[in-house]
């Protein structure tokens, strides 16, 4: 039975969700006669800014989208993450991921789930209809299943994500064509299999967004160069989203929703520098590159983005802070942290997060003991290499922020008011008529 063959009501209400990675609502808002068809969603149905989570990263954020929990319950917080009583650390994937996916729930009631290159879900589920995972997966080859959707793929020269060294020249020529080309493949991906499945839930990411959103973000806030390349990406985005909308019959709502904001970059800020500048931290010797190479005497670490973790004895393996003094050090940090400025004088952290405050589960072992949450303009950065300055520059010009993220659904009754990244699966399990504990989620469903 094709998508078109179903009758309205047949199995239930639909959802197709459309991930918009790292876009900022306020984009998209405050250029409705750029973007027609995201103002004409709005207007039809609900729209409006939400937050993130802590840390607000990919890697984090995708895992909590699709689950409805904190990485305390995921079990991923990060790009890199710490194995438990150890100093290696390791790249998360899908596998890690232990908290139950949307997709897993619409499964297990006997409908059926279209997934594709949503990030940290390598290697592909064999329990999904159709899956090809998305950010951190080696090629399509292994991260396509079944056989026909990898054949399909390969034969249309699917790409998973923009080649982002790209990005680091500053002629932005070969970077934006190839954006355009791997959007383009996104959407014929999408388009396809949008028709021609049978699905109750189809989940795809466009996850190029937020690759241009690095590069181009501060052209578009400042009047750079190629703002009006950046805008004529995003017309582009706002097109194909129209496009599949139209593909939709009456049973299916449509949402879009990004999984953090963005704004421009002023600053990359070297924490594990900062720590060893301020006698937080020190290695064994001088070649040093990774976490392991911290010497014993070390107070506190650092982990993209903005992670610290005291060096405790008891749980890291040449740990130097008592248990009895944990508390009094971590306030320390936590206040020397908060004091910090950059070199135009603004404070780095807009606030800094305890462990409790922002994580609680079952894997809540490996979790950071405070995190920042950064001020609009700093990166965080983490590296063991070492280097002399604190402040930097890099080849970004665009960043994350917790604040700022965005929400559409295609049905005027969704109220997002108060909302965060939490909210959505529950929303998306609500509109689908999925029965579901409520207590399962750290959000609450905004229909």
């Amino acid at each position: 039975m094709g998508l078109f063959d179903r009758l309205k009501g047949d199995d239930g209400p639909r959802v197709a969700f459309f991930g918009i990675d790292g876009v900022p609502y306020s984009l998209l808002a405050e250029h409705t006669d750029e973007f027609p068809n995201l103002a004409a969603l709005a207007e039809d149905g609900s729209a409006g800014a939400i937050d993130s989570i802590v840390p607000p990263e990919s890697s984090a954020c995708w895992p909590s989208l699709t689950t409805g929990v904190n990485p305390g319950e995921t079990g991923v917080y990060g790009f890199q993450d710490r194995e438990v009583g150890s100093y290696d650390t390791y790249v998360p994937m899908g596998r890690d991921v232990q908290a139950t996916r949307l997709w897993d729930r619409v499964e297990d009631e006997d409908r059926k789930a279209t997934v594709l290159n949503v990030p940290v879900t390598f290697p592909p589920q064999r329990d999904v209809q159709r899956m090809v995972s998305g950010f951190l997966s080696p090629g399509v080859d292994k991260a396509a299943y079944p056989d026909d959707l990898r054949e399909y793929l390969e034969n249309n020269d699917y790409r998973i994500d923009v080649n982002a060294k790209l990005g680091h020249d500053d002629d932005k020529s070969e970077f934006i064509e190839d954006a355009h080309e791997t959007l383009d493949k996104r959407f014929e991906t999408f388009k396809h299999y949008v028709q021609e499945d049978d699905w109750d839930l189809f989940f795809g990411v466009f996850m190029t967004t937020d690759r241009v959103n690095h590069f181009l973000f501060k052209h578009y806030e400042q009047d750079g160069e190629y703002k009006e390349e950046f805008f004529e990406f995003y017309r582009t985005v706002d097109d194909y989203l129209g496009q599949l909308r139209e593909m939709l019959p009456d049973d299916v709502t449509m949402m879009v929703a990004s999984d953090h904001g963005f704004t421009s970059l002023e600053y990359e800020v070297h924490f594990n520098e900062w720590l060893q500048q301020e006698g937080w931290l020190s290695y064994e010797d001088d070649d040093h590159s990774e976490l392991g190479d911290i010497a014993e005497e070390t107070t506190a670490y650092s982990l993209i983005p903005g992670r610290f973790y005291i060096n405790l004895e008891g749980r890291e393996p040449r740990g130097s802070v008592p248990q009895e003094e944990y508390g009094e050090v971590r306030d320390e940090l936590k206040a020397e942290l908060e004091r910090l400025e950059g070199p135009d004088g603004n404070a780095v952290a807009d606030r800094v997060v305890t462990k409790e405050e922002a994580f609680r589960g079952d894997h809540d072992d490996i979790a950071p003991d405070l995190v920042v949450i950064p001020n609009h303009g700093f990166d965080l950065k983490a590296g063991f290499k070492g280097g002399s300055d604190v402040f930097g520059v890099g080849p970004r010009n665009g960043m994350h922020s917790f604040d700022n993220a965005t929400l559409f659904v295609d049905d005027p009754n969704v109220r997002i008011e108060d909302a965060d990244l939490f909210d959505i699966a529950p929303t998306v399990l609500d509109l689908m008529d999925v029965e579901y504990d409520r207590a399962d989620f750290d959000g609450r469903s905004l229909v």
